[in-house]
């Protein structure tokens, strides 16, 4: 449990550095994650500061995997944010949302009685490789010093450009009307929403993505994180 690890720590430790792998859960934000611990370890320590940063955003709806540094650890946070990432997750057909998941209310429904496990099959290979992605305007990304999710939120609209990427592994574990569940390994920077989004549009029809969980950093496992309680 994390708050054991936390007890755990010493000052030597924050002189340090160190990681702490998190299983992040639903509904909190990685800034959450973030000040949670960092609070906990002024508490337990009796410091008033102390550096505190994580590797990678994770969606508040997401869940799973995120490394957190602190002390002098903060030092190689771009480090791991380089790594791969791997995620499992469930892509919902038939629906599209503004942020191409279930953080912004459905906007448009669409048919998919066309769509059968074959063609599903197929647009999953067309994924793989390097690539251009346009990331969702409901984003933490920059456009001219203001985050992307607030011109979002305004309705303003915006130029978005694409990034490169590169999906290493993209495998379809089941698939049950309207289900398309996942798992998918990719570079750093690489918006799993945007792919949900994509892949109703390569099979004619509309998606957004239902759940998200982050399995691997790397060489790094959710079965070696840490949970809440």
């Amino acid at each position: 449990m994390l708050n054991d690890f936390i007890e755990s720590l010493t000052l030597d430790d924050i002189t340090n550095g160190k990681i702490i792998l998190i299983d992040k859960p639903i509904e909190w934000t990685s800034f959450d994650v973030v000040k949670y611990i960092r609070k906990s370890i002024q508490t337990r320590l009796k410091v008033k500061r102390i550096k505190v940063g994580h590797a990678g955003t994770l969606d508040p709806l997401a869940t799973g995997l995120l490394i957190v540094c602190i002390g002098k650890e903060t030092k190689n946070i771009s480090k791991y944010q380089d790594l791969s990432k791997k995620y499992t997750g469930i892509i919902k057909l038939g629906e599209t949302t503004p942020s191409y998941d279930r953080e912004t209310e459905i906007d448009r429904t669409y048919n998919y009685n066309h769509i059968d496990e074959n063609k599903v099959l197929k647009i999953s290979k067309t994924f793989i490789g390097k690539q251009k992605q346009f990331p969702p305007i409901y984003s933490a990304l920059k456009k001219d010093g203001k985050r992307m999710y607030k011109y979002a939120r305004e309705k303003i609209e915006i130029e978005i450009k694409p990034r490169d990427i590169e999906i290493y592994d993209f495998k379809i574990l089941n698939f049950s009307t309207p289900y398309i569940e996942f798992v998918v390994e990719c570079s750093k920077g690489t918006y799993i929403r945007s792919i949900a989004n994509d892949y109703g549009q390569k099979l004619n029809s509309g998606s957004h993505l239902h759940e998200l969980k982050r399995i691997s950093i790397g060489n790094f496992s959710i079965s070696d994180a840490l949970r809440f309680k």
